[in-house]
């Protein structure tokens, strides 16, 4: 009988150390790629920082992208960069951590509603996986030319904060502005004394002579002289507020696609980290007599705000990286001049990186390196700010 005993245990032993040995191996194995993983990115952050540092300066972030490597800079990248995630966060994470609520707290319960809300679900999770390109043509047609309005395509169906000037270059070699009505408002007529602007906006008077009148001979009346037939060509200053629909290719409309892009994630995020949170706490909150918007506000959304801050760093990670659907939606790669409204051309880090990165001089792609250290650097301070709030709402849970 006790060697029958023995022989049990000696079988039930043997697949326990298999078992044993198989986890080793396994722990052993995830600790290798893990180690093999930080090793290839160590090697690659040193070999940016070894390249690009000697570029990073004040007048580097500073100064504007030109031929010269010397003086050339990152600054209206770096200031679209900002608006651009700044706005997609000001906008998406709220929109996706309300989604989530929606989904997952105020679940239907009718059949035909919960046949609608699996719909919806699928179509998130399947949204979660569409290439980014895919976006930045949907933000094309949405708010860049908003299924094109009136046929008018990218031009704006209606604008405020924006005056026109028909630009002109007088017999003394100065630039004058001559203001219109308006976009489409016919050429301005040139009558002497009538008043114009200098690109500084200082006011002056034109003196408007025939085509073959002869010129004043005064230098300072000749500096402000026009022939009636002069042909000026159409410009427009903005102001800080100016806002036009459609969009236009401008920050406000890479920053929508953006939102577009990180959306489904955070709603994805933000309902795992609701469905974590223990069902006593909902159902004590409940027996205390608290309505569901009270559950939601003060006991599942205080709780579930690590999880949802963790997605928010992964959704903001994917934005400030993101270069297709920028490059589809703003149309230009090189920008001289930082953007001054919401509908003003812009570029992103991204983008100035690209551009240095495919010119064959070995100059340029230093200075590549160096806009990539930037943009980790922005990418860094938006994941310490989001991991701060995350860590305080972590100690404040009883």
């Amino acid at each position: 009988m006790s060697g029958e005993r023995m022989r049990l245990s000696a079988r039930r032993e043997k697949p326990l150390a298999t078992r044993r040995r198989l986890d080793r191996t396994f722990e052993w194995f995830c600790a290798s790629v893990s180690l093999v993983a930080l090793a290839l990115l160590a090697v690659l952050l040193a070999a940016i920082t070894w390249q690009g540092a000697g570029m990073l300066s004040l007048q580097f972030l500073r100064s504007s992208p030109t031929a010269d490597v010397e003086r050339a800079g990152i600054f209206p990248a770096l200031v679209g960069t900002v608006w651009v995630c700044f706005l997609a966060a000001c906008v998406g994470l709220p929109l996706g951590i309300a989604s989530a609520v929606f989904l997952e707290e105020y679940r239907p319960r009718g059949r035909m509603a919960r046949f609608l809300w699996s719909i919806i679900q699928t179509n998130v999770h399947n949204l979660a996986g569409v290439p980014s390109v895919v976006y930045g043509i949907l933000g094309l047609t949405l708010f860049v030319q908003m299924f094109q309005i009136a046929g008018r395509g990218t031009s704006p169906a209606w604008e405020i904060g924006v005056q026109y000037y028909d630009q002109f270059v007088t017999e003394g070699d100065r630039v004058v502005w001559v203001a219109v009505a308006a976009r489409n408002a016919p050429p301005a007529r040139l009558v002497d004394g009538m008043a114009a602007v200098t690109p500084r906006g200082q006011s002056v008077r034109l003196h408007v002579v025939g085509p073959n009148d002869p010129l004043p001979a005064d230098p300072a009346e000749r500096a402000y002289t026009l022939r009636s037939d002069a042909e000026g060509g159409r410009i427009s200053r903005e102001r800080w507020y100016y806002f036009r629909v459609p969009f236009g290719r401008g920050v406000l409309s890479g920053a929508l696609t953006l939102t577009l892009v990180i959306l489904p994630v955070v709603v994805i995020a933000s309902q795992e980290a609701l469905r974590a949170v223990p069902p006593s706490l909902r159902e004590g909150a409940f027996a205390l007599g608290a309505t569901r918007w009270q559950v939601v506000r003060q006991v599942t959304l205080p709780v579930a705000l690590p999880g949802i801050l963790t997605g928010a760093i992964l959704a903001m990670s994917r934005a400030i990286g993101e270069a297709a659907p920028i490059l589809i939606i703003a149309g230009i790669v090189y920008i001289s001049q930082a953007p001054q409204h919401l509908m003003d051309d812009f570029s992103v880090l991204p983008l100035q990186i690209y551009n240095w990165a495919q010119r064959p001089q070995a100059e340029f792609h230093r200075l590549a390196a160096a806009g990539i250290l930037v943009l980790l650097a922005i990418l860094l301070a938006f994941n310490a700010v989001a991991v701060l709030v995350r860590h305080r709402a972590q100690r404040s849970l009883p």
